[in-house]
C-alpha cells in the first residue's frame, strides 16, 4: 500500500515539473505574429514548431542580439524571437558595384558584413545608420589618406571628398579669405595625396608723400637787368598714396601702390628777374662809355695759328666772318646767338664785337659757369696773352632783342 503511494506522488511532482518549464514563445515574422507555450529552448525546433521556415541569409534575433539557430536559449519565463528577412543590397563603389545578400540592421552593418572597413571620412549614402527595411542601393566611396602642410606643420587627414577644397572643409582646414592651395581648390584629390595650403592676406596702409615744388622764373620791372629775387617761396605738396601688401604663410610677396590722392598741392618757387634796363655812364681806361649791362666774365687769348686745326693749319676765319684780330671775340654758341655782333668795352683790351664761337671757359680757370666767358681775338703778330677776370660792359644802344635771361 505504502509503495503504491510513493509512486503516485513522484509521477504528480514530474507532471508538475513539466508544466512548469514551458513559457510563452513570441515569434515575430515581419507582419506575422506567432504564439507557442512550450518547454522547447532551441531556436530551430521553435520555428519548426510555428512552421516558419529560415533563409540561408535571415537571422533570428533575441534582446536586441543575434542567436543562432541551434544554440538553446537561455532560461526565462518568456521569449520574443525577431527574423530578420535578408534583402538584396547592391554597394555602388568607385571600383565596381556588387550585390549580397544580407539580414543586417543598417547600412553601415551590410557594408562590414561585405568586408568594408569603415571610417568615418568614408562617404556612405545612405548613411551608415541608416535600418535596412528592403532593396537598396548604397553608395559607398572610402575615404583617403591625405597630408595637409599647413601653418607650418603637417596634419594627415582622411577624405571621401571629390576636390581637394571640399577635402579641406571636411577636414577642418577651410580655406579662408585670400587663402589658395596647391593643387587648387577645385582640382580632383591628388594621387600622392599630397596638399598644400597657403594662407594669404593682403593689407591696405596709407603713406604720406612729399610732393617736391618746381622753381619758375617771372619778369619783374622792379628789378634791374640781370638782378633776381625770390616773389614766392616754394612749399612741398602733400598727397596720401594708398598701398596694398599681400603676404603668403606670414613672407611678403608683393606690394604695389592703388591709388594717389593729393591732399595739398604743391607751392612753386617763383623767382623774378630783371627786365629794367638803367643806362649808365663811366670811365674805363680814359675812355668815357655808355653801358646798359656789366658782367664778370673770365678772358683768355687767341690768335690765328695759336688756334690752330688738329691737322696744324692756322684758323683766319670767324664763325662770323669777322678777321681774327684785335676787337673781335668769341663766346659759347649760345652766348653768340644771344650777343652777336653786340659792341662791348673790356678793360685793357678796348672795343670789341662778338663775332666768333668758342669753347667755353678753359677747365683751367676753375669757371663756376662755362659760359661766362669771353675769348680775346689777337693777330699772331700783336698777341698778347690775357687771362684773368674782368668786367664785361655791353655798350649801348641797347638792341631792340634784348636778352633778359642769359643762356
Amino acid at each position: 500500500m505504502k509503495k503504491r503511494y510513493w509512486l503516485f506522488l513522484l509521477a504528480g511532482l514530474l507532471l508538475s515539473a513539466c508544466q512548469s518549464a514551458k513559457a510563452r514563445i513570441t515569434i515575430v515574422d515581419g507582419e506575422h505574429i506567432y504564439s507557442l507555450e512550450t518547454a522547447e529552448r532551441l531556436p530551430a525546433r521553435l520555428l519548426a514548431d510555428a512552421k516558419v521556415s529560415l533563409g540561408s541569409d535571415d537571422r533570428i534575433i533575441y534582446l536586441g542580439s543575434s542567436v543562432s539557430p541551434n544554440t538553446p536559449l537561455p532560461s526565462a519565463g518568456s521569449y520574443t524571437l525577431t527574423i530578420r528577412r535578408a534583402v538584396t543590397v547592391t554597394i555602388d563603389t568607385p571600383g565596381g558595384a556588387k550585390s549580397v545578400r544580407t539580414s543586417a540592421r543598417s547600412v553601415g552593418e551590410a557594408l562590414q558584413e561585405a568586408g568594408f572597413s569603415l571610417h568615418a571620412s568614408d562617404r556612405i549614402d545612405p548613411p551608415a545608420g541608416v535600418p535596412l527595411t528592403g532593396p537598396l542601393t548604397i553608395e559607398y566611396e572610402p575615404a583617403t589618406e591625405l597630408v595637409v602642410s599647413v601653418d607650418g606643420a603637417q596634419v594627415k587627414v582622411r577624405s571621401a571628398a571629390s576636390s581637394v577644397g571640399q577635402a579641406l572643409t571636411d577636414a577642418g582646414l577651410p580655406l579662408v579669405g585670400l587663402d589658395y592651395s596647391r593643387p587648387d581648390a577645385s582640382a580632383p584629390i591628388p594621387v600622392d595625396g599630397q596638399i598644400r595650403v597657403v594662407r594669404a592676406m593682403e593689407s591696405v596702409t596709407l603713406t604720406e608723400k612729399s610732393i617736391p615744388f618746381g622753381v619758375r622764373t617771372e619778369p619783374s620791372a622792379d628789378l634791374e637787368l640781370d638782378q633776381q629775387a625770390l616773389i614766392q617761396g616754394g612749399q612741398a605738396g602733400l598727397a596720401i598714396v594708398r598701398m596694398r601688401t599681400r603676404t603668403e604663410d606670414g613672407q611678403q610677396v608683393s606690394q604695389k601702390t592703388e591709388g594717389e590722392s593729393q591732399v595739398r598741392p604743391p607751392q612753386d618757387r617763383i623767382l623774378g628777374y630783371g627786365t629794367k634796363v638803367v643806362i649808365r655812364t663811366t670811365v674805363v681806361d680814359g675812355v668815357t662809355i655808355q653801358y646798359y649791362r656789366a658782367l664778370r666774365l673770365m678772358t683768355t687769348s687767341y690768335s690765328p695759328c695759336r688756334s690752330a686745326s688738329p691737322d696744324g693749319r692756322c684758323l683766319y676765319g670767324t664763325s662770323s666772318g669777322l678777321p681774327v684780330q684785335q676787337g673781335t671775340v668769341a663766346m659759347v654758341y649760345s652766348w653768340y646767338l644771344a650777343f652777336g655782333f653786340d659792341r662791348l668795352y673790356i678793360p685793357g683790351y678796348g672795343y670789341a664785337t662778338v663775332g666768333d664761337v668758342g669753347a667755353g671757359c678753359p677747365p683751367a680757370a676753375a669757371c663756376p659757369n662755362i659760359h661766362y666767358w669771353v675769348d680775346l681775338a689777337w693777330t699772331d703778330a700783336a698777341y698778347q696773352p690775357m687771362a684773368g677776370w674782368t668786367t664785361v660792359y655791353f655798350l649801348t644802344p641797347v638792341p631792340q632783342n634784348l636778352v633778359y635771361i642769359l643762356p
